[in-house]
């Protein structure tokens, strides 16, 4: 049992799920947001799963988003964030290896939680804040382990992204994976072709950007990665940890340890450039700014190209940034 918990959710999930219980349908929050309630942590997403068909949850709620109807997802935006509200459903095939072929309704919260990828995401909170696990959710939080729910070949054929998934989730929460998932993992890590760049680069991003960063070399390990880039042997990602949690500097160090070349994903502009031209970060932190370049006679491109080669040494001996060090070099 639960206490306090509305506390911690969000007001206008709150606000969801009591229309919806107050309406007359059944109704949890259920995933992330039970894991993060279990651990300690305030929940930033709220997830509702409802015995309300999506039809009905559009008409209880007149702004909400048919975000994704044919699996049964409604988003409800709300003063104080979205809420997304999923109706009770099994899935059949996945021909894609990523998407269900098919979904139906009328199912029972158990038969949902089932088809959910990992037991700690595979819980839900009762009326009175009785905790739902079927799946023993709980008492993989408390051994700090990622497990699927039921056989962990079939989730992966399922969707080849919760293997990503998997290894981000314990470099976020400090997890280790399962001996039988992990084993499953390398089993079928190539299936990762599968899934988009996109979702690719943002599960990898965050791994980079957690508390346990080298993680990432879990997903190569694991042959996640390996329809990107041929990986070479060894490897060392333990500096990462040491750079600042913010995407430059870790996605840099992530491709100068590996060789990975950033074009190999869907990346942003400014990312890319960042990741191939370090050093343009640094331009505007020099001690010679441009108008000490225009003073000793430089201009347009020259005043370009000095802060370039500049920012390259400054890059490689920052205790050189200091106009005394610095004008010698020019």
């Amino acid at each position: 049992m639960m206490d306090n918990w509305k506390k911690a959710l969000h007001p206008g999930a709150v606000d969801c799920l009591d229309t919806l219980r107050r309406a007359g349908w059944e109704s949890y929050p259920v995933g992330g947001c039970v894991r993060d309630l279990l651990l300690g942590r305030r929940p930033g997403d709220v997830d509702l799963c409802t015995a309300a068909l999506p039809q009905t949850v559009l008409e209880l709620f007149p702004q909400a988003v048919p975000t994704g109807l044919q699996h049964g997802t409604v988003t409800v935006p709300t003063p104080t964030g979205p809420v997304e509200v999923t109706t009770f459903r099994s899935e059949g095939g996945y021909a894609d290896g990523r998407h269900p072929d098919a979904v139906a309704f009328g199912v029972t919260l158990q038969d949902d939680l089932s088809r959910r990828d990992f037991t700690v995401n595979a819980m839900a909170l009762g009326p009175a804040g009785e905790v739902i696990d079927p799946f023993g959710g709980q008492a993989d939080l408390k051994k700090k382990q990622i497990r699927c729910v039921g056989d962990p070949d079939r989730r992966f054929a399922e969707d080849a992204l919760r293997m990503l998934r998997g290894v981000r989730f314990a470099a976020q929460l400090g997890f280790e994976i399962e001996e039988h998932t992990h084993a499953a993992m390398a089993r079928n890590g190539r299936r990762v072709a599968l899934v988009s760049g996109e979702r690719v680069k943002a599960e990898l991003e965050k791994t980079l950007l957690s508390p346990r960063p080298e993680l990432a070399g879990e997903m190569i390990r694991l042959g996640l990665l390996s329809h990107l880039y041929p990986f070479p042997e060894p490897f060392d990602l333990s500096a990462l940890s040491q750079l600042p949690p913010e995407k430059n500097p870790r996605w840099r160090g992530f491709c100068a340890a590996t060789g990975f070349p950033i074009t190999a994903l869907p990346v942003e502009r400014s990312l890319r450039r960042g990741v191939e031209h370090p050093e343009s970060e640094l331009i505007p932190t020099l001690a010679l700014r441009p108008a000490d370049l225009m003073a000793l006679g430089l201009r347009g491109p020259a005043i370009s190209a000095a802060q370039k080669k500049l920012a390259l040494h400054v890059l490689d001996h920052p205790e050189d940034n200091t106009r005394e060090k610095l004008l010698p070099l020019l």
